[in-house]
């Protein structure tokens, strides 16, 4: 049985990932923030106030993990953490004034890497891309 690894879908997804996360970290560096800790942002942006486990799971990183990324926003003030109102033994997070205005300054960043990422792509096939991806992502839950 013949296996190229260039035709593997999943070797594909990973060098494109691994590419967009590192073009991501090169126009992130004068900010001072990783995509690691842009997800979580613009995660905190979406939905404040969640915990660290709701946190994780929309991430798709370990809780460890994420509770490492969020003391690091919080050192740099772009996030606080807030007690829990129900379970004392949580806390919410929640994005400071400074991780809000940072968040809305990298938008543009990350917007202009996924157009230069899909250019000469139509619209409609990006659309249908992303639906596919999902599908699979899907079919393997």
């Amino acid at each position: 049985m013949k296996f190229k690894l260039d035709d593997s879908l999943g070797f594909i997804i990973n060098k494109v990932n691994t590419k967009l996360k590192n073009e991501l970290f090169q126009r992130f560096r004068e900010y001072d923030v990783t995509p690691e800790q842009w997800a979580v942002l613009n995660c905190l942006s979406e939905q404040e106030g969640i915990t660290p486990k709701e946190l994780s799971d929309i991430v798709f990183k370990d809780k460890p993990n994420t509770n490492r990324i969020v003391e690091k926003l919080q050192i740099k003030g772009l996030v606080v953490r807030k007690p829990h109102p129900v379970d004392k033994r949580a806390f919410q997070i929640f994005l400071t004034d400074d991780g809000w205005k940072l968040r809305d300054e990298l938008i543009p960043k990350v917007m202009q890497l996924l157009e230069e990422a899909t250019r000469k792509i139509k619209k409609h096939k990006v659309k249908e891309m992303k639906k596919l991806l999902n599908q699979i992502y899907n079919n393997l839950n």
